[in-house]
């Protein structure tokens, strides 16, 4: 069932702005460390504080407004819970960052399943705004696999050997534009391979 229209900056803010919120206070607390209850917590962890509920709240509201929530959002909501808990729990940004190869491994995944079953569950999700012929949507689906799992890579080198400064930069700008610059480069195959309108 299709969901309600609501203003399209109104939906990236709520989709975005969580993000937002952690780069901006990842910002400013990245050189302070918290004590409670006897325990020490970087910056990081009191960003990952404020992101977890934010994404939360964020997603509901969207749910709400909209009436229905993507399984992407739900996939990610849950990783953002489970994965941040535990950021904030065990007092170690490891799982946060995890949660980010998780989330491009998982993708991919699904998209190969469908391959291997013959379908490509990405046409079924995006075939309203992008029509395609099978054949494109067979060359998109394997290209956008192999993008996920370069992604998945990318994202645990940059966690494990730099800083946590260039993992935030990269968590709330690179990949926003690899993701973009993907599809811009997709150009060629939606051209080749549009489906024929339909009168």
């Amino acid at each position: 069932m299709a969901g309600r229209k609501i203003n399209p900056w109104l939906k990236f803010g709520l989709e975005f702005g969580p993000l937002l919120a952690f780069f901006i206070a990842f910002g400013r607390l990245k050189a302070r460390s918290f004590s409670f209850a006897g325990t020490e917590y970087s910056g990081f962890i009191l960003a990952t504080a404020l992101f977890v509920p934010l994404m939360v709240a964020s997603t509901l509201v969207l749910w709400r407004l909209t009436g229905r929530l993507s399984p992407m959002q739900v996939a990610t909501l849950v990783l953002v819970v489970v994965f941040g808990g535990l950021t904030i729990w065990l007092n170690d940004p490891r799982f946060l960052k995890m949660k980010v190869t998780i989330i491009y491994l998982m993708f991919a995944g699904i998209l190969g399943l469908g391959m291997a079953l013959g379908k490509s569950w990405l046409a079924l999700v995006m075939e309203e705004v992008l029509p395609l012929t099978p054949v494109g949507w067979r060359i998109l689906t394997w290209r956008l696999i192999a993008f996920f799992l370069g992604l998945a890579v990318l994202n645990e080198a940059i966690a494990r050997t730099m800083s946590d400064q260039a993992w935030v930069n990269f968590k709330t700008f690179g990949l926003t534009v690899l993701v973009f610059g993907f599809f811009m480069a997709q150009a060629r195959l939606f051209a080749r391979h549009a489906a024929p309108k339909q009168d």
